[in-house]
Parts: C-alpha cells; structure tokens; sequence
C-alpha cells in the first residue's frame, strides 16, 4: 500500500510540474515567471529520477552481495550481471538529465517573449 502512495504521489507531482514547466501563455510570464518554473520543474524532476535511480541500484547491489555471501563460487556471473544491470539503470538517469537540458534550453516561450 505504501509503494502505491509513494508512486501516486510522485506522479501527481510530475504532471503538475509538466504543466508549469510548458506554459505557452506568454503575455502572463514576461517577468521570467515561466522560466524560473521551468527550471524549478528541472530541478524537482531530476531529483526525483536520481532518487530513484539510487535506490534500484542500492537494491540490486544488495541483492549482488547477498547472493556471493550464499554462494562465492558464482560471484563472477553475478558481477557482469551486476555491472550490466547498474548500467541500464545509470542510463535511466541519463535520460532524465537530457530530457531536463531540453525544458532547461529550448525555451517554449522565446517566440511569446520577442513579439
């Protein structure tokens, strides 16, 4: 029950920042307003996709050592596994990173601003 909380929750958190994040009405932000919540939504998102990302591979590491401690012969196979899932999650990370320089540098609201 409390992992559907947790997950309700940050995905009423993600879609209520999305929407401030891509305001396109531009005559109501031309103090900066949108661009300061842009980068506030950047911010939170991110925070959030690294928090996730450290927990799975906080799990997966545990799960790795507890494995080698039951059986030491099979440490090697479960290192590669190990290292190729840390990387898969990593690259989860990656992504949010490159979908926040997209909200953070290709300004929706340029075009608003100038004309």
């Amino acid at each position: 029950m409390r992992k559907l909380l947790t997950i309700s929750l940050s995905l009423l958190a993600l879609v209520a920042m999305a929407g401030v994040a891509s305001a396109a009405d531009g005559a109501r932000y031309m103090d900066g307003g949108a661009i300061g919540s842009a980068y506030l939504a950047a911010a939170i998102g991110m925070a959030i996709a690294a928090a996730g990302c450290g927990i799975g591979q906080g799990m997966g590491l545990k799960a790795a050592c507890e494995g080698t401690a039951r059986n030491p012969e099979a440490g090697g196979k479960l290192m590669v596994t190990l290292i190729l899932g840390l990387a898969f999650i990593e690259s989860l990370a990656i992504y949010a990173l490159v979908v926040n320089m997209i909200l953070l540098f290709i300004n929706p609201l340029s075009g608003a601003l100038a004309g």
